[in-house]
C-alpha cells in the first residue's frame, strides 16, 4: 500500500480543521425508576488538528468516543462546548443556511456500507442526490457528472441502475465514497471505513483513499481501531481513550516507541505477518471505566500494567504534555 507523505508547506499553514477542547455530554435516566440523573461523558476536553491535503489518523477501542466526536465535529449531533473551527470558521456559530452550504466541503463516510446506503435508491439516484440539493448539476450534466464518480472510485458503468444489494460491502463503500465525493468536499471524516470489509478489499478501499488525496487535494480524519490500517494512511495518529486523547504524534514514532500504556497494549495486540516473530502480548484486565462514572485520575489507571501506578495516578489526571515529536497524558510517561 502506498503512504502518502504530506507536503513540507503544510507546517507553515493553518490548520483545514482545528478542534479546541471539544466536549460532548449526554445526560440519561438511572436507577430503577429512572429518577436519577446521570452524564455521559463521550468526549471530554478533545483537542485536534487536520492540515490541508494531511491526514490525521485517530485510534480506539470500540466506546472511546471517536463515532460522537466526528458526528459532533460535523455538527450531526451538537457539543456541549469547545470549538470547531474549519478553514478559520467556527463551525458550532454558523446560522441553519451557512451551516448547510458549509457541508459542502465537510463529508462523511461510514462505517457499515450497507446501512449508509437507502436500499431504495439506485447507486446513480445516491449519487446524484448531493449534486441536486446543493444546485451542482442538473440533467444532463448530472448524469455525467455521476457516470465520472463513479468511474473515479472504480465501479462499473451499468452501476448506475443497480441497487446497493446487487453489489458486495467494498463496492457499496465505493458507492459511499463517490457519494460524498459528489459535493467536492475539502475535508472527508472516515468512519472505520474499511472495518467491515475483507482484509483484501481494505487494501483496495485504503489505497483509493490514497489516490482520491492525492488527485484532489483531499484531507481526511480517519478514525479506525487497527493502527496497523492507520498507519498505511495517515502520516500523524491521535490515541483515544474513555473520551480523552491520551497519546499523539507521527505515526511512525508511536507505533516504535509508545509512551503510553494504553497505545502499548494496542499494539500488543496487532497481529505480525512473520510466524517466527513474538511480540509480548499486553492483556489489559477488566472491562473499560464508564464514561457516566470515569475513575478519578488518569482515567487509564484501572487497568494499567504499568509497574509505578501510584496514589498520583489514582487522584491527579495527567495532562497531555509534550514528550519530544509526540505528547502523552501519563504521569510515568517522562521515566
Amino acid at each position: 500500500m502506498t503512504t502518502p507523505q504530506p507536503p513540507s508547506r503544510l507546517a507553515a499553514q493553518p490548520p483545514l480543521l482545528e478542534v479546541v477542547d471539544l466536549r460532548v455530554h449526554f445526560t440519561r435516566r438511572a436507577g430503577v425508576f429512572g429518577t436519577r440523573r446521570e452524564v455521559v461523558k463521550a468526549v471530554d476536553g478533545v483537542s485536534l488538528a487536520v492540515g490541508r491535503r494531511d491526514t490525521l489518523g485517530l485510534v480506539g477501542e470500540s466506546g472511546c468516543g471517536k463515532t460522537t466526536l466526528a458526528r459532533a465535529v460535523l455538527r450531526l449531533i451538537e457539543p456541549t462546548s469547545g470549538d470547531v473551527r474549519f478553514d478559520g470558521t467556527n463551525v458550532l456559530g454558523l446560522a441553519p443556511r451557512p451551516m448547510r452550504a458549509m457541508r459542502r466541503r465537510m463529508q462523511i463516510v461510514f462505517q457499515d456500507p450497507w446501512t449508509s446506503l437507502n436500499p431504495r435508491m439506485t447507486i446513480g439516484k445516491a449519487v446524484r442526490e448531493g449534486l441536486e440539493i446543493h444546485r451542482l448539476a442538473q440533467g444532463a450534466e448530472a448524469d455525467r457528472r455521476v457516470r465520472q464518480l463513479l468511474e473515479e472510485v472504480g465501479l462499473p458503468d451499468d452501476a448506475v441502475r443497480r441497487y446497493p444489494h446487487e453489489f458486495s460491502g467494498g463496492q457499496r463503500q465505493r458507492a459511499g465514497i463517490a457519494r460524498a465525493l459528489a459535493v467536492e468536499p475539502d475535508l472527508i471524516v472516515c468512519d472505520e471505513p474499511v472495518s467491515a470489509l475483507d482484509v483484501s478489499v481494505q487494501a483496495q478501499i485504503l489505497n483509493l483513499f490514497a489516490d482520491l488525496q492525492a488527485r484532489r487535494g483531499l484531507s481526511y480524519l480517519f478514525i479506525s481501531h487497527d493502527l496497523a490500517v492507520v498507519r498505511h494512511l495517515a502520516p500523524r495518529v491521535a490515541v483515544m481513550y474513555l473520551g480523552k486523547i491520551v497519546e499523539q504524534g507521527p505515526v511512525e514514532r508511536i507505533l516504535v516507541s509508545p509512551r503510553h500504556p494504553y497505545t502499548q497494549a494496542l499494539l500488543s495486540a496487532v497481529p505480525v505477518p512473520d510466524p517466527e516473530t513474538k511480540r509480548p502480548r499486553i492483556v489489559l484486565t477488566g472491562d473499560p471505566p464508564s464514561p457516566a462514572n470515569p475513575p478519578p485520575g488518569c482515567p487509564f489507571h484501572p487497568r494499567c500494567h504499568h509497574p509505578g501506578v501510584d496514589v498520583r495516578c489514582r487522584t491527579e489526571p495527567p495532562p497531555l504534555r509534550p514528550l519530544g515529536e509526540a505528547a502523552a497524558a501519563c504521569h510515568k510517561a517522562e521515566s
